[in-house]
């Protein structure tokens, strides 16, 4: 597959997200903000949709403790073959994303400092 097939797809979650991360980084970090929309709209999503798996998969990390082997567990059930569910680490931020077919699913956006994914939300 060409990577300039792929459509990227922005979840509600990932929405979601980017107005947490606005009111994380408050009024002090409203430059830092706007820098981010621009990093992300005009560098990051072009980049990861022309190379999908420059991202690391985010399940191959190793299993270091019973709660993590379980949610593993459960997230691979979720997934359908072919997908790849990967995290893009830029600057203070963790973007996770899923190539499924032709699109680039875009899951959520933390700070590094924010607490983890909710994948709850990515699956009805």
């Amino acid at each position: 597959m060409v990577a300039s097939d792929l459509v990227p797809v922005f979840t509600e979650n990932f929405s979601n997200n980017l107005e947490s991360l606005r009111d994380f980084l408050g009024v002090e970090g409203r430059s830092a903000f706007e820098q981010l929309l621009d990093r992300l709209f005009d560098d990051i999503v072009p980049t990861i949709c022309r190379f999908p798996m420059s991202g690391r998969a985010l399940l191959q990390r190793p299993i270091q403790s019973i709660e993590t082997e379980t949610r593993v567990k459960q997230i691979q059930q979720l997934l359908r073959p072919g997908d790849e569910l990967r995290e893009f680490i830029v600057d203070e931020y963790i973007v996770l994303y899923m190539k499924r077919s032709r699109r680039l699913l875009f899951l959520a956006i933390k700070h590094h400092r924010q607490l983890s994914f909710e994948f709850n939300q990515f699956w009805a």
